[in-house]
């Protein structure tokens, strides 16, 4: 998603498949600035569907978003020695 997308603007357009519990907009811990994707939170896994089938590869600021399912992250990434 463009870097200049808001939590607002997500809101907005999540919104339109039912209510939005949360928004969290991803950046980078030392300049602040947006990492181009976020998490939303649907109220009920019906309208998480709906927004997925609705949103993914539309545009949004002059930029096709992707929008789907988060996968909780995996425990890897190798041993410390």
């Amino acid at each position: 998603m463009p870097y200049s997308t808001t939590e607002d603007d997500l809101r907005e357009a999540f919104a339109v498949f039912g209510n939005v519990d949360s928004v969290n907009l991803i950046s980078d811990k030392f300049t602040g600035q947006s990492k181009g994707f976020a998490f939303v939170e649907m109220a009920d896994n019906s309208s998480a569907d709906a927004a997925i089938k609705g949103l993914n590869e539309t545009a949004m600021g002059g930029r096709n978003i992707k929008v789907n399912q988060a996968k909780p992250r995996s425990s890897g990434g190798g041993s410390r020695w």
